[in-house]
């Protein structure tokens, strides 16, 4: 069940696209305070959000813009005013979508379901460097040779390029991995991420999983 984050200052509408959503199939959480909205985000592990762009004594476009500074996960603006110029922001900010208020639920959950089939889509076969992952095959193939690989480190090397550039926490890997009904440990973590290090290293990537101790990782 796909984790939608509903940061809405109305309660109203908060609870009536709760509703609906849940009503769709969609695991919702409700933001009823909205003074760490970013670190919020990345504590439930949501699968998408849907932000408000005027917020008490906040800008939507401006939380959106720390956000994508260390996530780059779906989110879709919602606006009560038809402003272009406040669409414009929001994509040049990294939204994936926006919609104005009032509309049409069965529309939102449309483009929400888009949304999902992109990122479905994109993530099947992954450029990277010289290398293409194939996820569901698990083959990471290199100069017309293919390299398999076990599931956890497909999954693993998967969540570092769905966040590359972004310092990832070993528990949210550990999460992800949990959510993908694979259990894993914080040793047999630590093995599988060296025995992905061991096989990048024979395509000539030695170094692109950098270590930041006592935080996480980092795929340059």
């Amino acid at each position: 069940m796909k984790k939608v984050f509903i940061v809405e200052d109305d309660m109203v509408l908060q609870s009536e696209l709760s509703k609906f959503l849940k009503s769709s199939g969609y695991d919702t959480i409700v933001l009823r305070d909205f003074s760490n909205v970013v670190a919020d985000i990345l504590r439930v592990q949501t699968d998408l959000v849907l932000l408000d762009i005027h917020l008490p004594n906040q800008n939507g476009e401006q939380i959106l813009k720390k956000l994508r500074e260390v996530s780059n996960i779906p989110v879709i603006m919602l606006t009560s005013c038809n402003n272009d110029c406040d669409e414009v922001l929001s994509m040049s900010y990294g939204a994936d979508d926006y919609i104005t208020k009032p509309y049409n639920p069965t529309i939102l959950l449309l483009r929400m379901e888009a949304i999902f089939k992109r990122m479905e889509q994109d993530y099947s076969v992954i450029d990277y460097e010289n290398i293409k992952l194939y996820v569901d095959r698990g083959i990471m193939s290199y100069d017309n040779q293919d390299f398999y690989l076990t599931k956890n480190e497909v999954l693993i090397f998967k969540y570092f390029l769905m966040h590359r550039g972004v310092l990832v926490r070993r528990e949210d890997i550990m999460r992800y991995l949990w959510d993908s009904e694979e259990f894993i440990d914080d040793n047999t973590l630590s093995v599988n991420i060296s025995r992905l290090r061991s096989k990048l290293k024979e395509v000539g990537l030695a170094s692109v999983i950098e270590t930041r101790k006592g935080i996480g990782y980092l795929l340059k």
